[in-house]
């Protein structure tokens, strides 16, 4: 993990420039934001620019951060254009999950690369789920897996509570990404590896599950 491809450092690069843009020109940042009510106006360009933006310095380090630590995985064992695919793939189904459940909220707003970096930590995930993750705090490794599943059971959680700022739904959305398109890109892993496939399915039928009965 960690290596600075030539396409990591371009996806990089372009979420900074576009960021600092942001940062700087408030004009730029409220025209190319996520905005359910401007998406429903035609400004449909906005799925994919929000995407770009972040909100503060932190808020794009730790999602560049993210991205530097689980993209040379995708990019080894998928190829660079496959990595691009799942990248702007899940940031795309990420804003899209936002809209379904914030359609009838016309003001809700949304920026940062969260779906599409949760699309390659989830696609990593699935393509090494044996690997091992340390948090922030937490001294001991956690298996990937264990860590993916509860990664999106907890923003299951968030979206049910609506208790703070995340975009829990996004983040949602774009792991969904980034579970279909690598297994669309390696269906060898249904074969190699149907147990954690399985698994990590866990929290999409659990999401359908409470969308479909009304709990969420």
């Amino acid at each position: 993990m960690g290596n600075l491809d030539l396409v990591t450092v371009i996806v990089i690069a372009v979420n900074v420039l576009f960021s600092m843009k942001g940062f700087n020109d408030y004009s730029f940042f409220e025209k190319y934001k996520f905005n359910t009510g401007a998406v429903r106006r035609g400004e449909q360009i906005r799925i994919l620019t929000s995407g770009f933006l972040h909100v503060n310095t932190s808020h794009l380090f730790f999602n560049m951060l993210t991205l530097y630590f689980f993209a040379s995985i995708v990019i080894a064992l998928l190829g660079t254009l496959n990595f691009v695919i799942i990248y702007l793939g899940s940031l795309i189904l990420g804003n899209l999950l936002s809209f379904y459940f914030h359609k009838d909220d016309s003001g809700y707003t949304a920026v940062g690369a969260s779906g599409a970096v949760s699309g390659i930590l989830y696609s990593a995930i699935l393509l090494q789920p044996g690997m091992s993750l340390y948090m922030f705090f937490i001294p001991i490794p956690i298996p990937a897996y264990i860590f993916g599943i509860g990664y999106l059971l907890y923003s299951i959680y968030g979206m049910r509570a609506q208790n703070d700022n995340i975009g829990h739904d996004a983040h949602f959305g774009g792991a969904i990404g980034g579970y279909v398109l690598t297994l669309a890109m390696a269906p060898v892993l249904f074969q190699t590896n149907l147990l954690m496939v399985s698994l990590l399915a866990i929290p999409i039928v659990v999401l359908f599950v409470l969308n479909k009965t009304g709990k969420i």
